[in-house]
């Protein structure tokens, strides 16, 4: 059968697959004629419409899931990596780049004006290098799309920003691009149209941290995958089911309605994916009867992030060729090779700073501000190892539905400390919790001081209670700063809830070690009275 499939770059490329072909064998002749390795991040698609698409399966025939001749698709990111300077190469940092350029134009990216400029800037200088009066004439900038309503200001700004650059190589201004390009709030969302229950227009976003719900263009709900307990769907209803919070006692199902059947069961297949690509290590440890219910054999068939990460590690080729779209500059990776155009200039001179691997910073929230006086320590507190016990609340009736998704069962473990930097193991039961590589720290501090101002207020008075969260790409801290008066001392009262999403097994005793340590030099008045570090592993399939 005849493939016609259109490019990031807005080439075409054709070619014959045998007519019981899968998703997959079309995606790696894809991915071999762009001499791309790091594959999974990308995906081809099917276009209903001039908004609407839908991915092609990769583990089902072709021709059951297209309709005439020849076979049309594009090749897009289907997965935004979270940090794209981890990726290996950067010819697929260069595919991410053609990606979010597309959905800036296309307006599915909203940029303010400065951030329009700033990407617009590293765009030229990936594509054309340095500013040189000699090449470049006035109106250089207004032969390429940077924006959806581009105008003539816009083009002076990337200008002005443009010839501020030296020495910069396509690679790295590629990698500038993605580091600002990432903190957009809508990067790498899969929008979908749907309603609350009460018939009222949302949009439901699913990207690599969990599901969005916009209304009127403002984000009013998020929903973190750690907090997903089961995604499903019934007729055109779209259901989550929430687990509860620490002042809940019960999970929530929370119900959206969607244009049809098939958008509802599209909307349930990318959250699967998303969930599945970006917080499981392996689909292989996953048991196939347990995967899915009530008979439906969809399950995401490709490599995980985590995976993907090992197996770029691994990785050890030559930097690949390629060729820039507008210049047709041949470029190299970022180990400082020459980048030369179509013209056979001599190669400009290039910088070659090494890329380090970004690691999961956790937010940092300062802590409330501690006046100088009298302060009593509070008393050092004995070591001791408690199991969390939770009473398991009857089950709530739910809809009858169609198909039905759970993340894999998890072992958990806690470990209570006071104030040392000496951890205790312990072993204990294994308990059955649908929640995959969480850690989860709480550090308490506690600190009393003489407040001549608060003197003569009631004993046991409270003053102010705040509750402050922030967030990164591996973590949320969320933290309670709460201020009373006991018998004319004024007390403070910290407590962070630090979740951290990681692939890798975490060592309890050097966990514990580091947030003693942390909580000490941020708030050296203060006392450390308790740190709670709560560890979730994968189970096995023994």
């Amino acid at each position: 059968m005849h493939c016609k499939v259109s490019l990031l770059d807005d080439t075409v490329y054709e070619c014959v697959v045998e007519k019981h072909a899968k998703g997959q064998d079309l995606l790696k002749r894809v991915c071999e004629h762009l001499n791309l390795l790091e594959e999974d991040y990308f995906s081809l698609a099917i276009w209903d419409n001039a908004t609407s698409k839908t991915w092609l399966d990769s583990a089902k025939e072709i021709k059951k899931q297209v309709r005439g001749v020849p076979w049309n698709f594009t090749f897009n990111v289907k997965f935004y990596p979270p940090d794209p300077a981890q990726l290996t190469e950067d010819i697929t940092r260069y595919y991410l780049c053609l990606q979010l350029r597309q959905d800036i134009v296309a307006g599915r990216l909203p940029c303010s004006f400065a951030t329009l400029a700033l990407l617009g800037s590293y765009t030229i200088q990936s594509e054309l290098g340095d500013y040189d009066p000699e090449l470049h004439g006035a109106d250089y900038v207004s032969d390429f799309k940077l924006a959806p309503n581009q105008t003539k200001e816009l083009e002076e700004k990337v200008m002005e920003l443009h010839k501020s650059y030296r020495s910069m190589t396509p690679a790295q201004a590629d990698l500038e691009f993605l580091e600002n390009a990432k903190k957009l709030s809508m990067y790498g969302v899969d929008l979908h149209k749907a309603k609350d229950l009460e018939g009222v227009d949302i949009i439901l976003g699913v990207c690599s941290s969990g599901l969005l719900v916009y209304k009127d263009k403002l984000r009013i709900n998020r929903f973190p995958w750690p907090k997903v307990l089961k995604i499903s769907y019934k007729r055109s209803s779209f259901f989550i089911k929430i687990r509860p919070g620490e002042q809940e006692q019960y999970e929530s199902t929370i119900g959206f309605k969607l244009p049809s059947y098939r958008a509802a069961k599209k909307l349930w297949k990318v959250c699967v994916e998303h969930h599945t690509f970006f917080r499981l290590t392996s689909t292989d440890t996953i048991p196939k009867s347990k995967f899915l219910a009530l008979g439906s054999k969809f399950r995401y068939s490709g490599r995980t992030q985590a995976q993907t990460r090992q197996a770029s590690a691994l990785i050890d080729r030559p930097a690949p060729h390629f060729e820039r779209t507008a210049s047709k500059r041949a470029s190299r990776s970022l180990d400082g090779a020459a980048a030369i155009d179509s013209a056979d200039r001599s190669p400009r001179p290039t910088s070659a700073p090494a890329i380090a691997q970004s690691q999961a910073a956790e937010g940092s929230v300062p802590g409330a501000p501690v006046k100088k006086g009298v302060v009593s320590k509070t008393p050092k507190e004995t070591v001791q190892v408690e199991v969390k016990k939770e009473e398991v609340p009857p089950e709530q009736p739910e809809p009858e539905l169609t198909e039905v998704w759970k993340p894999p069962l998890v072992k958990t473990q806690t470990v209570t400390i006071s104030d040392t930097a000496n951890a205790v193991k312990s072993e204990i039961p294994t308990k059955d919790v649908p929640i995959v590589h969480t850690e989860t720290k709480t550090i308490t501090y506690e600190a009393a001081q003489t407040d001549d101002s608060n003197g003569d207020l009631d004993p046991g008075v409270l003053l102010t209670a705040q509750t402050i969260t922030s967030e990164t790409t591996s973590s949320t801290t969320t933290t309670q700063i709460t201020k009373t008066v006991k018998g004319g001392i004024s007390e403070t009262r910290i407590e962070k809830r630090i979740v951290i999403t990681g692939d890798a097994d975490i060592d309890h005793d050097q966990v514990l070690v580091q947030a003693i340590k942390e909580a000490k030099e941020q708030h050296p008045d203060m006392s450390v009275t308790k740190v709670v570090v709560h560890q979730e592993t994968e189970i096995s399939e023994e």
